[in-house]
């Protein structure tokens, strides 16, 4: 976050908005992804699942998330699915309209369709295009959306690569170092990111690292940063893996951002994952971006990650004083002090 973009966060907050809005615009997916978050049994909190809610699409879609994003007035928000392009007609139509309001925006895919040329004439859009590793891995995980796909479907456009990391691709030495030099030189690749993968509480998915294998991908990150200029993990961010936020409260990213699913009303919580996430395995990029930017010191000892969450606290205190002034001024409309300051 830049400067200006933090003010506007805190600003946010204290009034009771979440910076960050992410909302899943579609149950289908052309794809079935081994370990795949949002199909997982326990992202909607084990009572029902992704494919089970209603979702929308043509004016009624379009029409809801414009809506959410009026009400929420987010700084940024994140169009996630599913995946998104299943719905490229309401996408071509929705990303002109939210960029009108000045809110950027992140459209992430697998990219098993063509991503519109017109896409890139939008300043505040960043597609993020999902990889699996390298091609004899990816293809076999993401299939139809294979590299040839991929790469056919990216031509002219201006796209992040986002890849998890599994065990994997942490059992390979070199692995990231030959992923880096493949898709850095893409030119239509402006930026690498990696996650690690995340998993649930208790669960022994076959992608989860060892720790041993987490400290080597830490080693490795900060070597390959200084080599590759495309993959845009500042030695910062990479060292928040060795430490994650160890629950939701601690994460920066978790209480400033709304997550919501298909059906426009269901709650995703604690953050993107849903369900129990193992926050002190977490990987989640986003969640190391912001905590790099909490440890940041404003002033002597003081933290930008203090100044969130006492911002936070507050915002979440001033909304609920409003609302229950709100509720006791149309009972009592000359006792609210609202009221007062109105006149």
């Amino acid at each position: 976050m830049k400067k200006n973009e933090v003010l506007r966060a805190w600003a946010g907050i204290l009034a009771g908005r979440m910076p960050s809005l992410s909302i899943e615009i579609t149950k289908e997916c052309p794809l079935r992804c081994p370990g795949c978050y949002a199909f997982d049994a326990a992202h909607l909190g084990g009572q029902t699942q992704l494919r089970d809610l209603s979702d929308f699409r043509g004016d009624a879609l379009v029409t809801r998330v414009l809506a959410l994003i009026d009400q929420h007035k987010p700084l940024h928000v994140s169009l996630v699915g599913g995946d998104p392009l299943v719905r490229y007609r309401e996408l071509d139509s929705l990303l002109p309209r939210i960029e009108s309001r000045g809110v950027h925006t992140q459209v992430v895919t697998s990219a098993f369709r063509e991503i519109p040329a017109a896409w890139m004439a939008l300043k505040k859009l960043n597609v993020v295009v999902s990889i699996d590793g390298l091609q004899p891995e990816h293809d076999a995980r993401r299939k139809p959306a294979t590299y040839d796909r991929v790469l056919k479907n990216i031509k002219g456009a201006r796209v992040t690569i986002h890849c998890t990391i599994t065990s994997q691709i942490a059992g390979r030495p070199g692995y990231l170092d030959e992923f880096l030099g493949f898709w850095c030189s893409q030119p239509e690749v402006a930026k690498v990111w990696f996650s690690i993968f995340t998993p649930q509480r208790g669960a022994n998915d076959p992608e989860i690292l060892t720790k041993s294998q987490r400290t080597a991908v830490i080693g490795d990150l900060q070597q390959l940063q200084l080599k590759y200029r495309a993959l845009d993990m500042p030695e910062s961010v990479i060292r928040e893996f060795e430490s994650p936020p160890r629950n939701p409260e601690e994460c920066i990213f978790a209480r400033t951002t709304r997550i919501l699913s298909a059906d426009m009303l269901t709650p995703i919580t604690p953050c993107q994952f849903g369900g129990d996430p193992d926050c002190e395995r977490c990987g989640c990029i986003a969640s190391m971006g912001l905590a790099a930017v909490g440890h940041h010191r404003v002033v002597g000892r003081l933290t930008a990650g203090r100044i969130f969450m006492a911002s936070d606290d507050l915002g979440r205190k001033w909304k609920h004083l409003r609302h229950r002034f709100s509720r006791t001024d149309r009972k009592h409309p000359v006792a609210s002090p609202f009221r007062i300051i109105e006149h």
